[in-house]
């Protein structure tokens, strides 16, 4: 895949760069080995200094950095904004909390014999970070900032379609006063990651994006014996019973749905629906499809824009017509919008069987799909009937059926009467399919340390 940035808005293409050449990246490896050589040396103060002139840069540039996002991948000038913010927010949140997060720990030295025992987070190294392109800042800060802060070094292999958010990461980190070698973006295709990963240079990895690309990078750095993070697909379940607010159950779950053009990968995707509260919640659900703004997404009025590849468009056009073919019932949409770009109808299908693509495979895109249940049994069945298990939906007031969807939904998240979404103040990831280890919290930070552990006589 070239790397360029094409609007997926017209389809045009706007600017294109040149891959490094394998001399270019390997005199990058050895500036970040340079660089981590003299970093981890300094206080978690003078870290905590330029992660917050790095928010304050990304605060007063919020507007550029938006329209920056909204051409490259066509996210809503609004919702780009929000995300170049929140990315101010969580190089905050690691500058006011790394240092407590990465204190040592103290043991029981008494009970170990010792005179004091503790354990000590160090950094790791130069650590690889493979990033995509739906949410071209945040994916890539929230592994960034709290591993500069724990005194590591990066290495960001972004997708080829966002290379100008990818840039503007290194560039904005070296102008808030980050050494050099600190932070480094690689212009690259993916057939030159195995051969970074493999450097004995790198330390560990980092992987956001889809399973085989999990795969491939688990594969690799099992092989070289090292340490990953992997956070892959979803197919998130949004549960509605029939105690719950249906009104606001129903307005949330359009935005769950449609968010970020629907290309999430928490975005809830399998709206499961007790029967007694179904035909309310489809009936307002559907209005609320409905009633989105499908267009421009520089235009303020603009609810949905457009898919950010013309690939995710065919891909999401072949599950919907699959759906179809095998019997699913078109609510609305169903099918491309006739206009220059990739845009692509906000769609519910219902009458979803297990025979249908849709069923197992993660729509990556304004579609939804619907399920009609009897039971709360049967509803965390057919939420759990997926190989994927990031995040998860339940909607009750009934303490008891929500103790049952916090204990017996298999996500790494569940959010009750609420939409998933991600804080630097909560864990992130998932389990099965959907990968292994956590971003955020205290977690994030020390996923790239060596926990050492101290015994003194």
């Amino acid at each position: 895949m070239a790397i360029a940035t094409i609007n997926p808005a017209t389809g045009q293409t706007v600017r294109e760069f040149d891959s490094l050449t394998e001399a270019q990246v390997d005199e990058a490896l050895d500036r970040a080995v340079r660089g981590f050589a003299d970093y981890r040396t300094t206080s978690f103060e003078q870290r905590a200094t330029w992660l917050r002139a790095t928010a304050d840069l990304l605060e007063a540039e919020a507007d550029d950095v938006a329209a920056m996002m909204t051409e490259e991948m066509g996210k809503t000038l609004a919702s780009a904004k929000a995300e170049t913010l929140k990315c101010a927010k969580g190089f905050r949140y690691y500058a006011d909390h790394g240092a407590e997060m990465l204190a040592d720990e103290p043991a029981d030295a008494e009970a170990v014999g010792a005179s004091r025992a503790y354990m000590r987070y160090q950094p790791l190294g130069v650590v690889l970070a493979v990033m995509p392109w739906n949410f071209p800042l945040w994916q890539a800060v929230r592994f960034a900032a709290p591993a500069l802060m724990a005194g590591n070094v990066g290495i960001l292999k972004h997708a080829s379609n966002v290379p100008q958010s990818a840039l503007y990461l290194e560039d904005v980190l070296r102008r808030a006063g980050f050494p050099e070698g600190c932070f480094q973006t690689l212009l690259i295709g993916s057939s030159m990651v195995e051969s970074i990963l493999r450097d004995p240079r790198v330390a560990a990895a980092t992987l956001t994006g889809s399973e085989p690309a999990g795969r491939s990078v688990a594969a690799i750095a099992g092989d070289e014996v090292k340490h990953t993070v992997l956070e892959l697909g979803g197919s998130d379940p949004y549960i509605v019973m029939p105690s719950a607010d249906i009104p606001r159950a129903a307005k949330t779950a359009v935005t769950a749905r449609v968010q970020n053009n629907g290309q999430s990968c928490i975005a809830a995707k399998r709206f499961i629906v007790h029967t007694d509260a179904y035909d309310e919640f489809v009936d307002a659900f559907t209005a609320g499809f409905r009633s989105l703004v499908v267009g421009d997404p520089t235009e303020e009025a603009t609810d949905v824009g457009p898919l950010a590849t013309e690939q995710g468009r065919t891909d999401l056009e072949e599950l919907v017509d699959d759906a179809v073919g095998k019997g699913a019932k078109v609510l609305i949409g169903g099918s491309r919008v006739d206009r220059p770009g990739w845009f692509y109808e906000p769609t519910i299908l219902a009458d979803i069987t297990e025979e249908m693509e849709i069923y197992s495979a993660e729509a990556f895109g304004p579609v939804a799909a619907l399920y009609r249940v009897e039971n709360i049994d049967d509803a965390i069945a057919i939420a759990n009937d997926t190989t994927f298990g990031l995040g998860g939906n339940a909607w009750t007031t009934d303490a008891a059926e929500q103790e049952q969807f916090i204990d017996r939904i298999e996500s790494g998240q569940v959010f009750i009467n609420g939409m998933t979404t991600s804080y630097p103040e909560l864990g992130f990831g998932g389990i099965k399919r959907s990968g292994y280890g956590r971003e955020l919290t205290s977690h994030g930070i020390h996923e790239f340390c060596n926990i050492k552990t101290v015994w003194i006589a």
